[in-house]
């Protein structure tokens, strides 16, 4: 008789949001279908499953620690009975034989792969010694490690200290305001502009809040050197300008880290992201989610790269479920996302859902879009503050294709109802229809979300 076989071996090489939520979710379905897996985790960070979003706002001092942003530590992942590696990288894998290879030379064998990877911060080649280290005093915001050195660098170079912030995105602006609210001179740089993925008239407003805020802002540009003294950054140069530094943030974007995969023929974009199916299928044994993934965007029907940590929760949850045997799928996105800019006196909610002009040109759609603005709450409230909401719908279905909303106090999250209707595949007017909630602290009689839609209805 021939001996029993052994529990799937799965590997799971990334400990984050994705790869740890696939993880648990595989052990909780493999109990319930009665399968018997051995789950392994393979990180070569010192971290695992925290909240990167939250690591500007423990660098402003508004969370205690590090510590705060960690979701399950390391012991409480393998006191669920996951083998967790910490500090072990991955640099080859060989998919026909099954098996990866560490940096150290080992060999680990596998059944199933899962592909949680991540994607580390781009950096420039100004930025950078000839090692390969960064410049003293010139850091990236990605890691638990990262957060911790800026405070560091904070500390060390002073409450006069001067930061230049390379990049007009979400993570620009978030420590644009992280620098500001320590008392610290800012200077934002980017070469387009400044929050980009906004239509012009919303990113126009949060421009002009950077600038209210007391913030440099330097758009159009790009960063082309440092000046240094010995290894560390005393000056920014820029094509047109320059000034002196104390302290470079590059936040340029993230690349997904799937380069142990090159030569693996799996579906890929251009940037190297991994393009699963909604239940995280890359190949025949080969899972992956997060990060190093592209999502499916429903609107269009576009593969685009969003690395979110809702998106990597989710299709980590679908890909654990599905590999134990379960049916769960992360059936795509809408493309939602907030951010806040908040100094002083100046207040931001930033949030957008759908399409773009251009995406929606692209498309096929014939778009009508409006900006309206109003308040977000009664106007004789002392709650209310400017709000301004950009719709946009097609004008001959009437299908609604996106909504930007940049606001005071109250605003952003209204972006949440304008996602239902997109999710639900709804009309401009269902949108103006649809019963909201309403008290003068919150809204106006008609809420000025539904302002906006019906202004555009009426132009369709």
């Amino acid at each position: 008789m021939s001996a029993p076989l052994g529990p799937t071996r799965v590997v799971v090489v990334g400990a984050d949001a994705a790869g740890m939520s696939a993880a648990h979710q595989a052990l909780r379905t493999a109990r319930r279908t009665g399968r018997e897996l051995a789950v392994t985790v393979l990180d070569r960070g010192a971290h695992t499953s925290y909240s990167a979003c939250g690591i500007p706002y423990w660098m402003a001092g508004e969370v205690g620690s590090g510590d705060d942003l960690v979701a399950r530590t390391a012991e409480e992942h393998r006191a669920a009975g996951i083998d967790l590696r910490l500090g072990v990288e991955v640099v080859a894998a060989d998919l026909r034989g099954r098996t990866l290879t560490t940096g150290t030379g080992e060999v680990v064998g596998f059944d199933e792969l899962v592909v949680a990877t991540g994607a580390p911060a781009v950096v420039p080649d100004w930025a950078r010694r000839d090692d390969g280290s960064l410049h003293g005093r010139v850091g990236v915001v990605k890691t638990l490690d990262d957060g911790a050195a800026w405070l560091d660098r904070f500390a060390a170079a002073g409450d006069d200290a001067h930061v230049v912030v390379v990049g007009g995105g979400y993570i620009g602006v978030e420590v644009a305001e992280t620098a500001l609210r320590r008392g610290l001179g800012v200077t934002v740089i980017t070469r387009g502009r400044g929050m980009s993925m906004l239509e012009d008239e919303l990113s126009d407003r949060v421009n002009a809040a950077l600038v209210a805020a007391g913030a440099e802002l330097v758009l159009g540009s790009e960063v082309t050197g440092l000046d240094l003294d010995g290894d560390t950054v005393t000056g920014v140069h820029w094509d047109g300008g320059s000034r002196e530094a104390d302290l470079v943030v590059v936040a340029i974007g993230i690349l997904p880290a799937t380069g142990f995969l090159d030569g693996a023929d799996l579906p890929m974009a251009a940037n190297g992201a991994l393009r699963p199916d909604p239940h995280g299928r890359v190949a025949e044994h080969v899972w992956a989610a997060g990060d190093c993934c592209e999502v499916r965007r429903r609107l269009d029907d576009q593969w685009v790269y969003r690395p979110l940590g809702t998106y990597a929760t989710k299709h980590g949850r679908a890909l654990g479920d599905s590999l134990a045997g379960g049916a769960l799928a992360f059936d795509g996105m809408v493309d939602t996302a907030i951010t806040r800019f908040s100094v002083g006196e100046v207040h931001l909610e930033i949030a957008r859902t759908g399409l773009s002009r251009a995406d929606a040109e692209a498309a096929g759609h014939d778009p009508v879009a409006l900006l309206t603005e109003g308040t977000t709450a009664s106007g004789y409230m002392p709650e209310a503050e400017p709000i301004a909401i950009w719709v946009m719908a097609d004008r001959t279905t009437r299908r609604l294709l996106g909504v930007q909303v940049v606001g005071g106090h109250g605003a952003g999250k209204r972006i949440d109802t304008a996602a239902a209707v997109l999710w639900a595949g709804g009309t401009v007017d269902d949108l103006a229809w649809m019963d909201l909630s309403y008290a003068p602290p919150f809204a106006t009689a008609w809420e000025v979300l539904q302002v906006a839609a019906r202004r555009v209805a009426e132009r369709l």
